[in-house]
């Protein structure tokens, strides 16, 4: 039984224009998450969580030039498109840990539940990003994506890490 989609149903053009919606979206998120990642690192009492969430900040940057060179090597620019999930994820993690004020470690474990949450989009977003760029049949773009799941994929693991030491 064939797992692929029949290319008869996606033109190449078709899965171009998905690609660089969904890479529209991921852009979005990240910036979010520079903008907003830098105050959960200040309300964290442990720190490794701390130095782990500056670090992923300093990550999340680079993945975000390498988009911005995947957007170069496709002819195309950012196009604003929503990302509001993510804001609402981390408008949440925030609400999270507002009453956990005065329970330092309970704050940490809930900014270590949202961090877990957000990893995992990441390493599933470019995850099925990559796949479609491998269709798109473009090494530079691949190569690009590749660097940014395994940097997610680190990020993920380090902040189960830190739970399991934290626990």
């Amino acid at each position: 039984m064939e797992n692929r989609i029949p290319q008869a149903e996606v033109s190449q053009a078709d899965l171009t224009r998905y690609f660089i919606s969904h890479l529209n979206r991921i852009y979005c998120a990240k910036n979010q998450l520079v903008d907003k990642l830098p105050e959960l690192a200040g309300r964290s009492h442990f720190l490794d969580l701390k130095q782990a969430i500056e670090e992923t900040v300093e990550i999340v940057q680079n993945q975000i030039s390498r988009m911005r060179e995947i957007f170069i090597l496709l002819d195309t620019w950012y196009n604003q498109e929503s990302c509001i999930g993510l804001i609402g994820l981390l408008d949440e993690a925030f609400q999270s840990i507002g009453p956990q004020a005065g329970k330092p470690a309970l704050r940490d474990l809930s900014i270590l539940f949202y961090m877990h949450n957000i990893e995992s989009i990441e390493v599933a977003s470019f995850k099925t990003m990559l796949l479609v760029a491998e269709q798109l049949k473009n090494p530079e773009v691949v190569q690009l994506l590749t660097e940014c799941y395994d940097e997610a994929n680190e990020d993920r693991t380090l902040f189960k890490q830190i739970t399991e030491m934290y626990l």
